[in-house]
């Protein structure tokens, strides 16, 4: 099964925000952003720019009919700045225009003037001076301060870890229209309808039910639209009700980078301790979140950091302790992984640390550690079907990791500069929003007379394959060919109060609805056969199109079936409705069961440095991945294969540079640079762990979306290892990304 959206991509004929039909007198919008990071806005000129011929309105903070207010999980976010600016790029005002090009231009115009503060851009720094989005949260297991007593081997350190830009293909935009009865309909390149929904009625003042939201699909999105994609399209929405005309606003590339959220930066220090048997007895952690200068989804990604702190492994002492910081930069968002990453790599450290003072190999302390069956993690979730070992496992001796390592020392001591270095990634990644009200989904399914039938759900198809599978769930659970599935837009009067696409769930509580909606639709469709071919409904089925007795082919095809069905008056409509059961969490003790499932699998990275360019080539990915029972392995391969090499970008060549004052310096694709072809790893071999998958995946099929990220991890370390073959005297540092920059400073530090 393929792909059902490939034809529609590679031929251009796929829609996309950029490619809705505008309609007649379609104005377009720009935004007029803060030039500094953070100061009072003293005065705002827009005479000028509204003197330019094609300017029709220029908003601000004082046109806004409803609140002010766009922020999610925290009130504290203005969809256009009052008095006071607190990043680089904040919207102070939109410009309205006839076209894109003078839309821009008059942006350019408005002269604002300011009087400047200090920014604050370090998290550490905003911590000291108390500027935290939220109360400080601590996860906690065993007894840390009485553990230290019982360890042979103690290491600590501190970890920088560097942001990361989206960069999804299709920038963020909204086009919205005003219809009769004080109407508004929005198309929003957004993994949150409702959200944006909610926002744009706070906007301007209208009940939900007067606020359309259609998302077709997006040309890509890795959390950058979860929730930041609402206030661009309030802006979009607040024009048209103003001017009464349809709007669009699609930001420039430039624009884009400059006023989006990144994925969060973490400063952090850890503190670690071994037995003489290298397991691990105690870890101590304290993390400082960058959120930036709005709190968006700050706080829940900070608790899934907490929730990822261990890693892949059994600690029976813990204490991690992580602060949301305020800073004067755009507010930081979800982004793959969603905090998760962050969380695993100040743990990998930590381990890659011990093994560096004790004189082992990081892959054996990794190995000794992994989590066992009934293992508890820190949050109280007792760890099930646990396939960490498993994992381990399977890729030492498929991959046959021993002869890997050994290849790699053979060729580092016969060659003087050039360096392999090689490591391993274990993964473990909780499946569920730890925002306990959001694990929900609806899907609204319509079979036609002629036998074609309609889905609809809350997912939206954002490149990752969600559409196809969810056409493969009606169509193997309805027994019909697939070409009769047509999934429809997610639309916001079709499915209600929908959960964002994103935490990898989209799939998992979409499909359950749709398997719910599905099977109450089968269920009347057997009991009408049962009538008419006189044969009891449990030895009834609907298989290849036709209905079957026992296994074999009736004389009642599908198309014959529902006309019949709609003929006696039966509901071909059903609505289904899925909350995904034994999940909660208690913030008060900080313990729970907050996931429905584990993902679980093991990375290995091969990389070659240069000593004396400091390049280096990323060789080989080794992946033994845990999938459950894949409902679609082409698509799911093809997440792995993105994931990993997204997550090599990360740590690796993907350095967001601000400077002092706030601003973004690598404000483009010439001076942010993301993997190409020739960066790519030479080859990604990955094998599925064979599993059945648990019982809340759809279908069995495990989530694929975000786990296969963090084997990108592994990089970083090999790139470390293969720089300690060349210079015996270095010492990690734990500051990614890696860049060519810091290898070639760190292969000659101390020479």
């Amino acid at each position: 099964m393929k792909n059902i959206d490939t034809i529609g991509h590679v031929t251009g004929k796929s829609v996309y925000l950029d490619d809705i039909s505008t309609i007649s007198g379609t104005l377009h919008a720009a935004i007029v952003g803060s030039a500094i990071a953070h100061g009072i806005i003293v005065n705002l000129d827009v005479d000028e720019a509204l003197r330019l011929t094609g300017v029709e309105k220029i908003i601000t903070y004082r046109d806004i009919p409803g609140e002010n207010q766009i922020g999610c999980i925290i009130e504290d976010e203005t969809l256009l700045a009052e008095h006071e600016v607190h990043y680089q790029g904040q919207p102070i005002a939109v410009v309205v225009a006839q076209t894109e090009r003078i839309a821009r231009k008059a942006a350019q115009m408005v002269k604002v003037t300011y009087k400047e503060l200090t920014p604050v851009i370090d998290p550490r720094e905003a911590k000291e001076k108390g500027l935290l989005l939220i109360p400080p949260r601590t996860f906690r297991m065993g007894n840390v301060d009485e553990a230290w007593n019982k360890c042979r081997y103690i290491v600590e350190d501190s970890v920088e870890i560097g942001g990361q830009e989206h960069l999804y293909i299709e920038t963020q935009g909204a086009y919205a229209y005003p219809l009769e009865g004080g109407y508004i309909k929005v198309h929003s390149s957004t993994q949150g309808p409702t959200a944006v929904q909610k926002v744009v009625a706070r906007i301007l003042g209208l009940p939900m039910n007067l606020v359309e939201v259609d998302v077709v699909r997006l040309g890509g999105a890795f959390g950058g639209k979860e929730d930041q994609a609402s206030g661009f399209a309030a802006m979009a929405a607040l024009a048209a009700y103003i001017t009464g005309k349809p709007v669009k606003l699609v930001l420039s590339r430039h624009d884009d980078m400059r006023i989006t959220g990144k994925r969060h930066p973490y400063s952090a220090d850890f503190k670690i301790g071994l037995s003489e048997d290298l397991k691990i007895v105690a870890y101590e952690a304290t993390l400082y979140q960058n959120g930036g200068a709005a709190a968006d989804l700050s706080p829940s990604i900070m608790e899934r950091t907490l929730f990822h702190s261990t890693g892949s492994y059994f600690i029976p002492n813990t204490k991690v302790t992580a602060y949301s910081c305020k800073t004067n930069l755009p507010p930081n968002t979800a982004f793959r992984g969603f905090g998760g990453p962050q969380g695993m790599f100040v743990i990998e450290s930590a381990i890659a640390k011990a093994a560096e003072a004790i004189g082992v190999n990081a892959i054996e302390i990794q190995r000794l550690n992994l989590l066992n069956e009934n293992d508890e993690f820190q949050y109280g979730q007792k760890a099930e079907n646990a396939n960490a070992r498993k994992c381990f496992a399977l890729a030492s001796e498929k991959f046959d990791l021993e002869t890997l390592q050994k290849s790699i020392e053979y060729h580092n001591q016969n060659n003087k500069y050039s360096k392999k270095g090689i490591a391993v990634m274990p993964v473990c990644f909780g499946i569920s929003f730890t925002n306990i009200s959001m694990n929900q989904a609806r899907a609204l399914v319509h079979i036609y007379q002629d036998g074609s039938v309609s889905v609809s759900t809350g997912a939206i198809e954002m490149g990752q394959g969600v559409n196809t599978k969810l056409a493969q769930v009606a169509s193997m659970l309805l027994g019909i060919n697939i070409s009769r599935v047509k999934i429809h837009s997610t639309n916001t009067t079709r499915v209600a109060n929908t959960s964002p696409t994103a935490a990898s769930a989209g799939a998992d509580l979409n499909g359950n609805a749709l398997q719910i909606a599905i099977r109450a639709l089968k269920e009347r469709l057997i009991k009408v056969a049962s009538e008419i071919l006189e044969y009891p409904v449990e030895e009834l089925n609907i298989e290849n199109e036709w209905v079957t007795h026992n296994g074999k082919a009736t004389t009642l095809q599908w198309v014959e079936l529902i006309k019949k069905t709609h003929l006696k008056r039966v509901s071909l409509t059903e609505n289904g409705h899925y909350a995904t059961p034994i999940i909660y969490f208690d913030k008060t003790k900080e313990k729970g069961h907050p996931f429905a499932y584990h993902v679980y699998g093991t990375g290995i990275v091969t990389v070659t440095i240069d000593c004396i360019r400091g390049t280096y080539a990323i060789d080989d990915v080794y992946i033994v991945h845990d999938f459950g029972n894949s409902i679609n392995p082409l698509i799911d391969l093809g997440q792995v294969e993105g994931a990993v090499v997204q997550g090599i970008g990360w740590v690796t060549l993907e350095e967001l540079a601000f400077d002092s004052n706030g601003r973004l310096l690598s404000n483009s694709l010439s001076t942010y640079k993301v993997p190409d072809i020739h960066f790519a790893p030479k080859s990604i071999q990955c094998i599925a762990l064979p599993t059945l998958g648990p019982d809340l995946a759809v279908l069995r099929s495990k989530a694929i979306g975000e786990p296969p990220f963090m084997y990108g991890i592994a990089a970083y370390f090999a790139i470390q290892n293969a720089i300690k073959s060349f210079n015996p005297e270095h010492r990690i540092k734990f500051d990614s990304p890696l860049t060519p920059e810091k290898v070639l400073m760190q292969l000659y530090k101390g020479h």
